[in-house]
């Protein structure tokens, strides 16, 4: 961790936040990730659960070769998302 502080020229407190910063991020994608796999999530809930873009959540999807699960009631809810009910 010094090393990493020494390098960024910052205190190993801003190491550490920046640490668990990283951390949350990547557990709240995993979260959506496994609930919109499970069937749990649709696309936009997963991705207001993981803190990103429709877009964003199914780049990650396609990252981890997850297929799309679309369907009437996603795109409902998408529509309401976006205002267009």
């Amino acid at each position: 961790m010094e090393e990493i502080a020494r390098a960024e020229k910052v205190d190993k407190s801003t190491i550490l936040d920046r640490a668990l910063e990283h951390y949350t991020k990547e557990w709240k994608l995993q979260k959506a990730i496994e609930s919109y796999r499970e069937g749990i999530a649709t696309l936009s809930r997963a991705a207001e659960i993981a803190g990103v873009s429709v877009w964003e959540m199914i780049d990650e999807l396609a990252k981890r070769k997850i297929p799309p699960q679309y369907d009437v009631e996603d795109f409902e809810e998408d529509l309401k998302a976006l205002g267009h009910e």
